[in-house]
């Protein structure tokens, strides 16, 4: 029985129309090399799990170094209970149904773990609504969320990218977007908050928090060091590039976008900062499509609507050199592990010299002159306003 196209990944439909020689050149175009597949234990819980696996490979083994090979998960999911059961219910339910996964992910052999954007919770922000939605929010170290994940990660040595809406209580209880990062000893190493904020149709999170105040942190577990760019800070190729200044090895980019605004976008942006930046990039999209009491607008003249529109799943993996993995389910549920070795970052570093080729000299200069200008331009702008 043929699948309903949305069902459908590239893959699928590739897989369908072409012929063996034909596909695996059309592959090659796409993805890079080819991946040898991961021999991952059966997954056998209740709900439909699309789990994937790849050895990432690709790096020269070295005479002065051995390889630093380690296991990457991500994990993307839909919402458990509709929109309208109380919040609760609704996050205790995520909580339930996302243990498993981690528990699984374990089983895989998973090192370092991200989840997607704000995963214990609907992607309420399309709503504009403050309550019930901001009571989701919670303490980045204390919070129920992260109390779980750090039990998770004890127990199973794994670090844990945990992406939640972050209540500051020591900050006049602002609210933040942010990834907080859990040891594999279960305790928190520290926190990103996102930096860039959409305001793109639906996409009202201004609404409810504030642009991220903690920089581009890179966090050196003893896995290797890794950082985080959440969902819309993918659009900006400056973004991107400040962590690889700083030193990461792999960037984790736990989103929530949907098909009519980004899906031609999605294989694209965290491919080119992986080449760009000689670093792994992690992609990370929820599943589904969430229904909300309240009927909202987009602000562009179409009809009131109860749904954010479909999130497509799609999560996948990017080596330094370009190679990517096929991409989750685009409606299930999923979990993809990618072995990787570290080494390859520097040894792209060595084969593009894309560091050594840098301006970064004449690119602050000129950036500074830009911002200089522009801020004499706004006083300017005062002057005459205040005339």
């Amino acid at each position: 029985m043929n699948k309903p196209m949305f069902e459908q990944t590239l893959e699928d439909i590739l897989e369908k129309n072409l012929p063996e020689k034909e596909l695996a050149e059309v592959k090659r175009l796409l993805y890079g090399r080819e991946l040898e597949a991961l021999d991952l234990p059966e997954w056998k819980g209740n709900q439909d799990l699309d789990v994937q696996g790849y050895i990432m490979g690709g790096g020269t083994m070295e005479q002065l170094r051995p390889p630093r090979v380690v296991r990457v998960g991500l994990i993307q999911n839909c919402i458990v209970l509709p929109t309208t059961e109380p919040l609760q219910k609704q996050r205790n339910a995520l909580h339930l149904k996302i243990q498993k996964y981690v528990d699984h992910a374990a089983n895989c052999g998973v090192n370092i773990l991200c989840l997607q954007e704000a995963w214990a919770m609907p992607f309420a922000f399309c709503t504009r609504e403050k309550y019930p939605w901001c009571e989701l929010a919670e303490d980045a170290k204390n919070g129920s969320t992260i109390i779980l994940m750090s039990e998770l990660a004890q127990r199973h040595g794994m670090v844990i990218i945990c992406p939640i809406i972050e209540r500051d209580s020591m900050n006049s209880d602002t609210l933040w977007n942010t990834s907080v990062v859990i040891n594999n000893d279960g305790k928190v190493m520290g926190k990103h908050r996102k930096n860039h904020i959409p305001r793109v149709g639906d996409f009202n999170e201004s609404t409810y928090y504030m642009e991220g105040n903690t920089g581009h942190p890179v966090f050196d577990t003893c896995f290797g060091r890794i950082a985080i760019n959440v969902c819309y800070g993918r659009h900006h190729p400056q973004n991107w590039m400040m962590f690889g200044l700083n030193g990461a090895e792999i960037v984790f980019n736990p989103s929530a976008t949907t098909s009519h605004t980004s899906e031609p976008l999605w294989p694209i942006e965290a491919r080119c900062a992986a080449i760009a930046n000689s670093y792994y990039t992690c992609a990370i999209n929820r599943v589904g499509t969430e229904m909300f009491p309240n009927e909202f607008t987009s602000g562009d003249g179409a009809a009131a609507h109860h749904d954010f529109g479909h999130f497509y799943g799609s999560s996948y993996i990017t080596a330094p050199d370009g190679t990517r993995t096929p991409g989750l389910s685009r409606c299930k549920d999923g979990l993809l592990v990618c072995e990787m070795d570290l080494n390859l970052c520097r040894q792209m570093k060595d084969f593009w010299c894309l560091r050594m080729t840098q301006r970064m000299d004449m690119y602050a200069k000129e950036l500074n002159e830009y911002v200089k200008k522009n801020l004499k331009l706004d006083e300017k702008l005062d002057e005459k306003s205040n005339q």
